[in-house]
């Protein structure tokens, strides 16, 4: 027969995996954002300063990994979008092993896209609090190339006047506080 206190027990240990998990999610959210924008601190902020990452070609430190992806990005790709997918999670004290699905997307600079997907396995660690990367296997899985599409919207006057799109500070995602300066819009009819 189970008690009251053995409900509230089980419940506050679900709840703190759920926070852990949580906590390890934005932790690979950061990496995509800070990848999109080119913000190294960002990035760096995802994994512990001995971590070592192995991703194509690529096999090394943090620091070193920024500079290898953002370089290849900045010569390929006009915008990119690392989006993260299924993700699953496995916590056994102060280490965390995920699988964490991703779809590639860059506007390549020669009217271009190029897809990709693939799985981010990884092994997180606690230090001092804090959830981080300390080994990465960057799994690709499929690539292709699409032609380019016009982008919807592009002819709007004032289509940017919330923000601009771009990679750094400067992008409409780092305004605080973000508001609408776009004129209104009414239908006529």
């Amino acid at each position: 027969m189970s008690t009251v206190a053995d409900s509230d027990a089980a419940r506050s240990a679900r709840l703190d995996t759920l926070l852990e998990r949580q906590d390890i999610l934005d932790c690979l959210v950061r990496f995509s954002r800070g990848m999109d924008r080119f913000d190294r601190e960002l990035v760096l902020s995802c994994f512990h300063p001995d971590a070592t990452i192995s991703a194509g070609d690529f096999v090394g430190g943090p620091s070193q990994l920024y500079d290898w992806a953002s370089a290849l990005h900045e010569a390929g790709q006009a915008a990119t979008q690392h989006d993260l997918l299924n993700h699953t999670c496995e916590i056994d004290g102060d280490t965390a092993h995920c699988e964490t699905y991703y779809l590639f997307v860059g506007r390549n600079r020669d009217d271009s896209n190029w897809l990709a997907g693939g799985r981010y396995i990884d092994r997180l660690e606690r230090r001092a609090g804090q959830w981080r990367i300390a080994l990465r296997c960057n799994a690709v899985e499929w690539s292709g190339m699409l032609p380019t599409l016009p982008l919807p919207f592009a002819d709007l006057a004032d289509g940017n006047d919330n923000g601009v799109i771009a990679r750094g500070p400067q992008d409409i995602s780092y305004l605080r506080p973000l508001v609408n300066r776009r004129r209104e819009h009414v239908p006529e009819g």
